[in-house]
């Protein structure tokens, strides 16, 4: 594979190929610099607590644009494992719950507050009216503090199954905060409408044949059950907990627009206002 050859697209960057053993994580256009070095600081400290991550080898600039050099790690991600591979869903779900243990049990001092940025976000959630937006924020408040180490963004597209086993990336949503929360937001990524799931996985993965949303749908919701069973059994969890924190995530998440998901977020913010009267 050539120096520079795009192998991975994102929102906010391109990846590239930089050589046999390394990638460039290659910010877009316009994005600033201290957001790049925050981003690297982050994944020095998750992979120094000795987590399964990609190592960082610094930043550099190519024609203006910022950018961080991984380790290459090679492997299709989780996600098209599990949709490729249905037989294997036990397998897979045990493996995630666990890689999310192993996450909650650390605490890495220097990470920003989960709260203060769900706060944030909230405040940033333009779909949202005054009055949802600060019942959001009401609830958020009233929710206990907690400084875990929390991923932001652990779903399954997000570990690559390498020949030496997983290795989680995209950390630049990690926080300390509460393990419920960050649970929240992973539960609120995988019930993710079926029509938009089976979008984003055909396009994602070149597949034998398409796959209906249906048949996504049953794979995923038995992934969840099989997950969320396996995680209660390594590490102790609530259910009423990670309910309080639906309302705040999927609040939060309307700031990120994302608008073909916009009117479900909504509804699930209306619908839990409402049981919340």
């Amino acid at each position: 594979m050539k120096k520079g050859q795009i192998v991975g697209l994102g929102r906010t960057a391109e990846i590239l190929a930089w050589n046999e053993k390394q990638v460039l994580k290659l910010f877009r256009q316009g994005w600033s610099l201290s957001a790049v070095e925050w981003e690297e600081s982050v994944a020095r400290a998750v992979s120094d607590a000795g987590l399964p991550v990609p190592a960082v080898y610094g930043l550099v600039e190519v024609e203006g644009r910022h950018g961080i050099v991984y380790e290459r790690v090679d492997g299709p991600s989780m996600l098209k494992e599990l949709i490729s591979k249905p037989e294997r869903l036990e397998h897979f779900a045990n493996l995630f719950a666990r890689l999310h243990t192993q996450v909650h049990a650390l605490h890495i001092r220097g990470l920003p507050s989960q709260r203060q940025q769900l706060e944030k976000k909230i405040h940033n959630a333009k779909p949202l009216s005054e009055n949802r937006r600060n019942a959001a924020l009401k609830a958020l408040r009233k929710l206990p503090d907690d400084d875990v180490l929390c991923h932001g963004d652990f779903h399954p597209d997000n570990i690559l199954m390498s020949t030496e086993g997983p290795v989680v990336i995209d950390w630049n949503d990690a926080t300390r905060g509460s393990s419920y929360a960050d649970i929240a937001r992973t539960l609120l990524l995988l019930h993710t409408p079926e029509d938009l799931l089976a979008d984003y996985i055909n396009q994602r993965f070149e597949l034998p044949s398409k796959l209906v949303g249906k048949q996504i749908r049953s794979i995923i919701n038995s992934f969840i059950n099989i997950y969320m069973s396996q995680y209660a059994k390594i590490r102790s969890t609530s259910s009423e907990e990670i309910e309080l924190w639906r309302l705040p995530i999927a609040a939060a998440r309307l700031s990120e627009g994302i608008t073909e998901e916009e009117n479900r977020l909504l509804s699930i913010v209306k619908t839990l206002l409402k049981q919340a009267e």
